[in-house]
């Protein structure tokens, strides 16, 4: 899969998470929407790969093929941005990071 791919994979499953959310079921929309933040943050990574580079390194690729939210965030290079952000606004601030 290429950028695209999880740039597409990321708005449907974001679509997705809608209709459960609305029902109450909020257990499958989260889900659901963790799928897209992870199909989010692979997209990120796939940006900074190029066909022409060397074969990654095998903690890169171990850590791209991470299920693990904190793992693909330092991955793709968002966690100066993400602990900023989390500074910035009390909303984020409190997220608990065990679930990444």
């Amino acid at each position: 899969m290429n950028r695209s791919d999880f740039q597409q994979l990321a708005d449907v499953r974001i679509d997705e998470a809608a209709v459960p959310l609305a029902q109450g079921k909020f257990d499958g929309a989260y889900y659901l929407a963790g799928y897209a933040v992870e199909c989010g943050l692979k997209a990120c990574i796939a940006r900074l790969t190029s066909q022409d580079d060397n074969p990654p390194k095998p903690k890169f690729i171990h850590d791209y093929y991470s299920h693990e939210i904190e793992k693909l965030v330092k991955t793709a290079g968002l966690t100066a941005q993400r602990d900023a952000d989390s500074a910035a606004d009390p909303d984020l601030e409190g997220c608990d990071r065990r679930l990444m």
